[in-house]
C-alpha cells in the first residue's frame, strides 16, 4: 500500500508571511508546493496526491496537509510556526466495513450543466451549489466515497480566492466551500482509501477536497 502522511503546521500568528499564506488560497497553495521535491514537474500535486485544508481553532488557523511524500519541513521560514509529520497508514489498513467512523471534509459543490440547459437558462458551465443541494451533492459523494452517512452537519465558509499567473495573464481563482461534518459507516474500506488519498471534488490545488475521517466513540445509528 502506498504511504500517506499526514502534516499539521500551526501558524506563528506574528509571521508576516505566515499571515499572508492563510489568507490567500494560491499564496497558502505555493507554499506547501515549495516543501516537496524541486524536479517534481508541473504536475507534481497529483503525482504526491497533495491535499491540504485550513481549520480554525481557539489558537488561531491550523493547516493539514496531507500526501504520499513526506515534506521537507526545513523549508519553511524558519518564524513561520511549528509543524509535525506522522504517518497515516495504521489509520488506513485498519478501515473495515462495518466501522462506525467521524468524517469531515472541505469540499467545492458544483453541478455541470449540459449545454442544452445551460443555452436555455443561461447558466455558466459550473454551478456551484449551496444549501440543500449542497448536502444532496455530500451524501452522493460519501457513497462514491465508501460510507454511509448517517449524520451531516454543514457549514458554509468564504470561497477559496487567489490570483495566479504572470502580468497580463493572471488567472482568478474562485472555488466555493462547504465544511462537512457528520457520522458514517464504513461499506468499502478499499474504495474509502482510495477517496481519501485522491480527494473529493474541485479546488483540491487551493485547500479542498480533503477527507478527514477518525473512529466513532459510539456505534453510529
Amino acid at each position: 500500500m502506498t504511504a500517506v502522511w499526514l502534516t499539521r503546521i500551526v501558524p506563528d500568528p506574528r509571521s508576516r508571511e505566515a499571515r499572508r499564506d492563510t489568507g490567500s488560497a494560491v499564496g497558502l497553495h505555493r507554499r506547501l508546493m515549495a516543501l516537496f521535491p524541486d524536479d517534481a514537474g508541473p504536475t507534481a500535486r497529483a503525482r504526491f496526491r497533495i491535499l491540504f485544508r485550513t481549520e480554525d481553532t481557539p489558537t488561531g488557523a491550523h493547516i493539514l496537509l496531507q500526501s504520499t511524500h513526506p515534506p521537507d519541513l526545513a523549508r519553511l521560514p524558519e518564524d513561520y510556526g511549528t509543524a509535525r509529520t506522522q504517518p497515516l497508514n495504521a489509520l488506513l489498513d485498519a478501515l473495515q466495513p462495518g466501522r462506525a467512523v467521524r468524517y469531515r471534509c472541505v469540499a467545492s459543490p458544483v453541478r455541470k450543466p449540459g449545454a442544452t440547459t445551460r443555452a436555455a437558462y443561461h447558466l455558466p458551465a459550473v454551478v456551484p451549489l449551496t444549501g440543500a443541494a449542497a448536502d444532496e451533492w455530500w451524501l452522493r459523494q460519501t457513497h462514491a466515497c465508501g460510507l454511509t452517512a448517517h449524520t451531516l452537519h454543514a457549514q458554509p465558509l468564504d470561497a477559496a480566492r487567489g490570483t495566479r499567473g504572470t502580468p497580463g495573464t493572471e488567472q482568478h481563482i474562485r472555488h466555493t466551500r462547504t465544511r462537512f461534518d457528520g457520522t458514517a459507516t464504513i461499506t468499502d474500506p478499499h474504495l474509502l482509501r482510495t477517496k481519501i488519498t485522491e480527494g473529493i471534488g474541485r479546488g483540491k490545488a487551493y485547500g479542498c477536497g480533503l477527507l478527514s475521517i477518525a473512529p466513532a466513540r459510539t456505534t453510529a445509528t
